[in-house]
């Protein structure tokens, strides 16, 4: 199976991302694009800044693809921006392509969710009342 992962410091280009796992063997394709949002809750966002600790970052994204890979035999790729981001802007894309639908709909769940969960990438969300690190 293939695994893709990668922090990116330039804008992310999802087609090349969702080519780059793409298979005949797997009829399922399912990808998450996680885009900077203009507000969140009752807060306006101007920007983002994501920052990560870039070696544990990637050894963890390459355990989770690893594992989620294994489990589905799915081909994922994983890709993460960092540094400053603006609403409409692509901040993270998991693709993961199995054999079937279910498989590839779970797989990617799974990919983002224990990304958020187990990735150490912070982000900093700039807005007119301020700025704050967001958990």
């Amino acid at each position: 199976m293939v695994t893709q992962v990668a922090l990116s410091n330039t804008p992310i280009d999802v087609h090349i991302i969702q080519e780059s796992v793409r298979d005949t063997r797997h009829g399922g394709v399912v990808t998450f694009v996680g885009e900077v949002r203009a507000i969140t809750g009752d807060r306006l966002t101007d920007r983002l800044f994501y920052e990560a600790h870039e070696t544990m970052a990637m050894t963890q994204m390459q355990k989770i693809a690893e594992q989620e890979s294994d489990r589905f035999e799915a081909n994922v790729a994983i890709v993460h921006r960092l540094g400053e981001l603006h609403p409409g802007d692509v901040a993270v894309v998991c693709v993961a392509a199995c054999g079937h639908r279910n498989a590839a709909f779970e797989c990617c769940k799974n990919l983002i969710d224990r990304i958020k969960q187990d990735v150490p990438i912070w982000k900093k969300e700039f807005g007119p009342s301020g700025e704050e690190w967001i958990s």
